[in-house]
């Protein structure tokens, strides 16, 4: 009871932005459904998708989803957010989370060599004497030297443990040393989940629904098609020669963990929340399989990708993009500071894409029945939509009570610096880097253009001990900025003001 009672005190102290729901900001967003049913519309007829399904979490919960389109074509079976797609690569995220429950366990590290799980793995060949055993970490990022290898991998989703050891046994060719460059390697994540079998004891895909999926309440998600009621089941296309042709689905088998997972909108959706939850980071209780620092850490730019620096949104609206790879999954920030998280996936008959934007409290999650259907364009482009009309800002950040607290001790100094350098609320460095008269000179000569100080406005925060204000005055208005220290308690390292214009 104590440390709960302590976790709802620090709270507030602790939060990076507000994440607070309000009725006004999920109205404007429903009323964006129209739109978006018209933009996923166009989008399936405009590339041949016999169905869709898509849905948008917002603030920890589904708040909108849709389908149109056929999930079977034969029976003419509508698509709806409860029809279960495969999501191929998108199963590699929770591969992920896999691996860190069991370190959440004690069972392993990441920087352990994955031949300590995999003996197989100890007496293969390297690509050079001198390179490094690969470890769980490069097979997490991409980074473990394997060549890319979608068409080759999107086909050995129901290989058996004993191909894929033979497979390491025989030698594996190697494209890299480990640890250098990014390259996307199926293989590489079929070896992680033949690593969390051998460390549970248990088949991988059991130890993802125990661990992962049923303490989510995701009960809908499969692994094996032929588990699915037919009725939900969305079987997978290929459009050719003008017509849709059935691809064959492949059954489960050790890739799973690569691009197995058949799920729906329905249930994917309590995932992609459990994602948005660890943000902002808190003092609340942990309720997930694994910790939300966990997750944070999953959703890290561990692997840089790629700087497209001609890159436009769908719109056109042009904006540089950096991209990287974490555990699991793509990482990405545009030019307006905007960060994307999540994963697209696509095997024969089937394409897919989520992603979060962890800042807006909002998430996005689309399955299509079309071999590689491209659904990061056409969700890029809902994303954006629905920001541009329900007019969503970033969240702000929480002020902590050490920065209103400088704040309003600040303020009370100004304009005269009265016994500042004896005020107890700047760092030793304050001073000594610009004297009192030259900081009183500076804030004179901006008083001189915006006149005599009538208030200030409350602190808009960066982070915890970071941010600014402004000064309210008869002719115009200054801003403020300061930073504080690492000591305990924080004090005025920084300080800075500069004109509104």
């Amino acid at each position: 009871m104590r440390a709960i009672f302590s976790s709802l005190l620090s709270l507030l102290a602790l939060q990076t932005w507000s994440q607070t729901a309000s009725p006004e900001r999920l109205d404007k967003i429903r009323a964006t459904l129209p739109v978006i049913e018209r933009l996923y519309r166009d989008y399936a007829e405009k590339n041949h998708f016999p169905g869709l399904a898509f849905g948008l979490v917002v603030d920890g919960k589904l708040v909108l989803s849709g389908a149109n389109g056929f999930s079977e074509i034969a029976t003419s079976t509508k698509a709806s957010p409860k029809s279960l797609f495969r999501i191929a690569s998108m199963s590699k995220s929770v591969t992920a989370m896999g691996i860190l429950a069991l370190r959440k366990e004690g069972k392993l590290k990441l920087d352990d060599p994955a031949y300590h799980y995999i003996p197989e793995l100890k007496s293969m060949p390297s690509l050079t004497a001198d390179a490094p055993a690969i470890t769980i970490r490069h097979l997490l990022t991409h980074m473990a030297g394997f060549p890319e290898d979608n068409p080759w991998g999107d086909r050995q989703l129901d290989t058996k443990d004993e191909d894929l050891i033979a497979l390491i046994s025989k030698g594996i060719s190697f494209s890299n040393v480990p640890g250098v460059t990014y390259e996307y390697a199926n293989l590489g994540f079929a070896m992680l989940g033949k690593i969390i079998s051998n460390v549970s004891g248990k088949p991988y895909q059991q130890y993802i629904n125990e661990v992962i999926f049923k303490p989510l309440g995701m009960t809908s998600t499969i692994w094996e098609y032929t588990e699915a009621p037919k009725s939900l089941l969305a079987h997978g296309y290929r459009y050719e020669d003008d017509v849709w042709k059935e691809e064959e689905l492949e059954h489960d088998g050790t890739y799973g963990a690569m691009g197995g997972l058949i799920t729906s909108i329905d249930d994917f959706s309590k995932y992609v929340a459990f994602h948005l939850s660890a943000w902002p980071p808190s003092s609340q209780v942990e309720t997930g399989p694994v910790m939300r620092s966990d997750v944070r850490e999953m959703q890290m730019p561990w692997n840089f990708n790629s700087l497209n620096a001609s890159y436009k949104y769908p719109g056109g609206r042009p904006c540089a993009m950096v991209s990287a790879y974490g555990y699991g999954l793509r990482w990405s920030r545009d030019c307006e500071g905007r960060t994307g998280i999540g994963h697209t996936g696509g095997l024969p008959g089937f394409g897919s894409q989520w992603q979060i934007l962890p800042e807006y409290g909002i998430g996005i999650i689309a399955h299509a029945n079309r071999t590689y259907a491209g659904m990061a364009t056409i969700n890029t482009a809902v994303l954006d939509t629905v920001i541009a009309l329900a007019g969503l800002k970033p969240l702000p950040v929480a002020v902590s009570s050490i920065l209103k607290q400088r704040k309003e001790q600040l303020v009370k100094l100004l304009p005269t610096w009265q016994n500042a350098e004896q005020s107890g609320i700047f760092a030793e460095n304050f001073f000594p880097d610009r004297s009192v008269s030259h900081r009183r000179r500076e804030l004179d000569a901006l008083l001189a253009k915006a006149g005599t100080i009538t208030g200030s406005t409350d602190m808009v925060a960066e982070n915890q001990l970071r941010g600014t204000f402004t000064l309210k005055c008869t002719s115009g208005i200054i801003r403020v900025f300061f930073t504080l220290s690492p000591e305990n308690p924080a004090l005025i390292q920084q300080l800075d003001f500069s004109a509104v214009k």
